[in-house]
């Protein structure tokens, strides 16, 4: 998401930070720019033309000019207006209210709102540990009642039995009454949707808010569908007024103008984004952090939590263990490659290191991307176990067949067993206490042993100190709790790349 904003932005800000003096000319080129980039990225008009104007008044304003870096100073201007645009501060679901909790979900027809409400419960029920049931009160679409039921019956969720011949209104009452007796945290209401807006679907919608009276209606949106998704959100907070907004697909959109209008628009903050199909594939919306993530100053934050989530912890404390001792076949690079997978794959994951953003496009020209990473995979798949740990067994004949098995190429095995070298020589490196380009990100990362001091590192230029003592407060909780050594086997295969420097 964002990528192609991202780029356009992180270039047009660079420009400003490699001058010297900033003359008012200078901040209005660059503001022409930047609202043509929100413009190609489908932000609503309207929300470019608020933005490019707050951000040029307080650029041309007493700060910048007797800052010693003005350049800098704008660039934290665009982030700050960035962070206010999407919302200021994280909004979760909230479950503050008597129970069992209701929550509407609201929507055009095809924009994931069904899969989103059994997301919802599984997050809820894994995370918060609440008791959730779900209700389909969409009798118009063919087999729209089974699908919920069949999403709650693979993922172990609550469903409230379906009877024949009820309306949405019945359907709702009895669940509300079936949540609050069989002592449910939660109810979740999965509406009915339409292909357009109309008339009829906000009626029906309307009569169900008013019917159970819900603490969160949250719309669902898909966020490919760009000016069309910010319209739907108008008509919606106009007609049946929403607590918040779920944006899904998100992965797949790389201009991001949907995100970016939302909250300028209806007032009401993007509480999720949907990331991808799988059902744990929903992530908290934190506007500084996708601020940063736009200007390339990357997520640390988020990475760190996503690894705690992802990663088996006792398997990487093993492997971690393994590394120190110097022992690193190519089954413990699988395992690896496989990990930087659950983390989003290698996009994913540069995306949320700072300043590595500028270097995905020589990343994807010298084709390192996710098909790499699983070629990779189906590599040392088609290799014995004895090959696996053992790689120096490789000669030409053994080559010739695992690259047959894996529809590879003899080069590409070669690629491979050198990467895996040098990442064999990095660890034991790193075990042995020696110092080398990728010791800091080791430390970082719990293989180095302990909290690393991220305020003795040298971040990117814009990465502000507020992010880095987020991220430092983060890294320490988690090592308290027994998680931070899981990350040290989850960033492989980033070559001598370093993404901080020492002081």
């Amino acid at each position: 998401m964002f990528e192609g904003l991202s780029g356009r932005l992180s270039g047009i800000l660079d420009k400003l930070t490699r001058r010297g003096a900033l003359s008012e000319a200078d901040v209005a080129e660059a503001m022409r720019e930047v609202r043509r980039a929100l413009l190609e990225a489908d932000v609503a008009l309207d929300v470019v033309r608020d933005f490019t104007e707050k951000v040029r008044a307080r650029a041309v304003g007493v700060d910048v000019i007797k800052s010693v870096t003005p350049g800098q100073m704008v660039v934290k201007i665009v982030n700050d207006e960035l962070v206010a645009m999407l919302g200021s501060d994280a909004q979760p679901i909230d479950l503050q209210a008597v129970p069992p909790v209701g929550i509407l979900m609201v929507g055009l027809q095809g924009s994931g709102k069904t899969t989103t409400t059994a997301k919802i419960a599984k997050r809820l029920k894994e995370r918060e540990k609440k008791k959730v049931l779900l209700a389909s009160l969409d009798t118009r679409r063919p087999a729209a009642m089974e699908q919920l039921a069949v999403l709650g019956r693979d993922n172990g969720l609550d469903v409230l039995p379906i009877v024949a011949g009820e309306n949405a209104i019945q359907i709702a009452r009895r669940a509300e009454a079936a949540a609050r007796l069989g002592g449910f945290d939660a109810v979740i209401y999965d509406t009915a949707g339409r292909v357009t807006l109309d008339d009829e679907l906000m009626d029906e919608v309307v009569q169900v808010r008013a019917a159970i009276q819900p603490h969160e209606v949250l719309l669902v949106a898909d966020s490919l569908t760009g000016q069309d998704a910010v319209v739907t959100a108008r008509a919606f907070e106009s007609r049946v007024g929403l607590t918040g907004i779920v944006l899904t697909r998100v992965d797949g959109d790389g201009r991001g103008g949907a995100a970016l209008s939302m909250r300028a628009v209806t007032g009401k903050p993007i509480k999720l984004i949907g990331v991808g199909e799988k059902m744990d594939a929903l992530e908290d919306f934190h506007p500084a952090r996708i601020a940063n993530r736009i200007l390339g100053m990357g997520d640390i934050v988020s990475l760190v939590e996503k690894a705690a989530q992802n990663i088996d912890q006792e398997k990487a404390l093993a492997m971690a263990e393994r590394m120190r001792k110097g022992k690193f076949d190519l089954s413990d690079l699988r395992d690896q490659l496989k990990q930087m997978e659950k983390l989003g794959g290698l996009g994913g994951l540069m995306g949320m290191l700072p300043g590595v953003a500028k270097a995905k496009d020589q990343m994807a020209n010298a084709g390192v991307n996710d098909k790499m990473i699983a070629r990779q995979v189906a590599i040392i798949n088609s290799m014995t176990p004895e090959e696996r740990r053992n790689p120096d067994l490789l000669k030409n004949s053994r080559k010739k067949r695992i690259a047959a098995g894996s529809g590879t190429s003899a080069e590409e095995i070669n690629k491979l067993l050198k990467m895996h070298r040098g990442m064999a020589d990095m660890m034991k490196a790193v075990g042995q206490g020696k110092r080398g380009p990728m010791a800091g990100l080791a430390n970082m990362f719990g293989l180095g042993g302990g909290v690393p001091d991220l305020s003795k590192m040298q971040p990117p230029a814009g990465v502000s100190p507020d992010a880095i003592a987020e991220a430092q407060k983060k890294l320490e909780q988690m090592q308290g709790g027994g998680k931070l050594p899981g990350l040290g086997s989850g960033l492989p295969g980033l070559g001598g790349f370093n993404p901080f420097r020492k002081k």
